[in-house]
């Protein structure tokens, strides 16, 4: 007998990835709500699976967390048995071989697979009804909207370091700016040949602001010009 819950609690999060050159560059906010109660400001939303690969959560925390676990404890078992770390793409494919039997459990479980492996970087899209998706460039999360407004327009594969973290932080801080359930803070990584790397944990407050000056100087620029025009 399945119990239902007595009412439904809206979650929500942002969280990104998208694979350059160098690279897979991923960012994620810290926000855990449970309907209007903000549960933690400052979770960790960025999963290590092992040395070159990384995961985000988005959903029900503890449906994000055992699973991921799970998945983690069969591709040791893989690389103990073949000698070798599968693929990002035998990753995903595992993880929703796993998901696509439970599929009527109401799981929610939405996951941005990034990691680096013989084909270079990797980046795979794997819900909880078994759908597995690769891309370059991914969102999810209740923020996602906001996330791809800012993306979309600057994204490009080819990007240097510095341009990637950027934008992966902008898009983060926009969409923390535009959506209830996300904030906190922006936890930023970067996944290379030689494994991944965590690059900066920064508030989002403090980084939406400093997107701010731009255009507060070119107001302010405005203003200055009309005020001469008028004495002269």
């Amino acid at each position: 007998m399945v119990v239902p819950p007595p009412f439904l609690l809206p979650h929500g999060t942002t969280t990104l990835a998208f694979r350059c050159s160098h690279g897979v560059v991923v960012a994620a906010d810290t926000r855990s709500s449970c309907g209007s109660l903000v549960s933690d400001p400052s979770s960790r939303k960025v999963i290590t699976l092992h040395r070159h690969l990384l995961a985000t959560t988005s959903g029900t925390s503890a449906d994000c967390a055992t699973w991921l676990r799970l998945l983690r404890s069969s591709l040791r078992l893989r690389h103990l048995n073949e000698g070798r770390q599968p693929s990002v793409a035998g990753a995903a494919k595992l993880l929703a071989l796993l998901l696509r039997g439970c599929h009527s459990k109401d799981l929610c479980v939405a996951t941005l697979l990034c990691g680096w492996d013989h084909k270079g970087p990797g980046l795979y899209y794997v819900y909880s009804d078994g759908t597995c998706l690769s891309g370059d460039i991914f969102s999810v999360g209740s923020g996602s909207p906001y996330a791809y407004g800012a993306m979309d327009g600057s994204y490009s594969y080819d990007m240097p370091c510095d341009e990637a973290f950027l934008l992966a932080r902008e898009a983060v801080a926009h969409a923390a700016h535009r959506d209830a359930y996300s904030g906190g803070n922006v936890d930023l990584y970067h996944v290379r040949p030689s494994g991944w790397v965590c690059i900066s944990r920064e508030d989002l407050g403090n980084v939406y602001r400093g997107l701010r000056p731009m255009v507060e100087d070119i107001v302010d620029d405005e203003e200055n010009q009309q005020g001469e025009t008028s004495v002269d």
